[in-house]
């Protein structure tokens, strides 16, 4: 049996994150535990973000992300936004440089409490996606729900935001639409290699717009911040709004900017839930004990 490591149930816009301290630990955090922390009512998961030792110069840990499913995951936005808040409130910092698969990842704890994450840079080709086939342009490929003279949803725009992504445009509210049931056939179609997460979006001003995910591996989300900013960027690409956007999940409002350098900027907030101490290998785990006078 592994040493039991820190953990912290947490949450991003009701996106539900575990944080979990590998920091010091030669192990890895197994997907047969994720799996088990995912079953359970208390601990139900939609990333585990897990801090490890730094292995590159000049940033400050290594993050590792599985989803619900023991799978693993490039990116996940509001689980970086709770990995800053956790180890803003050990350390006392504001700002931190992390490494991910996906790359280094730049991140803040604002005056305010909000945590702004640079998502790096947007990936249009469709080989960086990736895709199964070559789509000249990305901004709207030949995929679609229902019927061929009639289709549900049509035509939607690619990207990868750290995770492969595909948004649905739609004139009417995204919650007339059953995403739980065509989500798992989207997100393991042919076309997507790597599966995809599955967004539908619908723009209500020039600077707003609202969404809703199925999240590769994870299923729907009540917020996820890659999608946030996939659909930030391809509706600016498209011409439907500016480069700065508030995208509203169903947890809530994330602000997103698009910078001149091509970066990505997600603002948003974390909340935390409860702390305690789980085994990496199998998933038991047990709360703290909180002392009250």
């Amino acid at each position: 049996m592994a040493d039991r490591v820190d953990f912290a149930k947490m949450n991003g816009l009701g996106n539900a994150i575990i944080v979990a301290d590998m920091r010091g630990h030669t192990g890895t955090f197994s997907p047969t535990a994720a799996i088990a922390l995912a079953g359970d009512p208390a601990t139900a998961f939609d990333q585990v973000m897990v801090i490890h030792d730094p292995r590159t110069e000049g940033t400050e840990n290594f993050i590792s992300i599985l989803n619900s499913d023991g799978s693993a995951a490039q990116a996940c936005g509001n689980g970086m936004r709770c990995v800053v808040q956790a180890l803003g409130a050990e350390t006392g910092r504001r700002t931190f440089t992390f490494e991910t698969v996906a790359g280094i990842i730049n991140a803040r704890e604002l005056d305010n409490g909000l945590v702004s994450v640079d998502m790096g840079v947007p990936r249009f080709g469709w080989q960086d996606i990736p895709l199964a086939e070559e789509f000249r342009d990305t901004r709207m490929i030949e995929l679609q729900i229902g019927p061929i003279d009639a289709p549900v949803l049509h035509s939607p725009s690619a990207v990868n935001m750290g995770n492969p992504h595909v948004i649905f445009w739609v004139d009417d509210d995204v919650w007339s639409y059953d995403l739980d049931r065509f989500g798992p056939l989207l997100e393991n179609h042919p076309i997507f290699p790597e599966r995809a997460n599955i967004t539908i979006a619908r723009v209500t001003a020039h600077d707003a717009m609202s969404i809703r995910t199925w999240e590769r591996g994870a299923g729907l989300t009540r917020a996820c911040g890659s999608a946030a900013c996939a659909a930030a960027v391809s509706a600016a690409r498209t011409g439907r709004t500016g480069r700065k956007v508030t995208v509203t999940v169903p947890g809530g409002p994330l602000a997103i900017e698009w910078l001149d350098n091509d970066h990505v900027v997600m603002t948003g907030p974390a909340e935390w839930e409860f702390s305690g101490k789980v085994d990496p290998e199998n998933g038991h785990w047990t709360a703290d004990t909180v002392e009250t006078a």
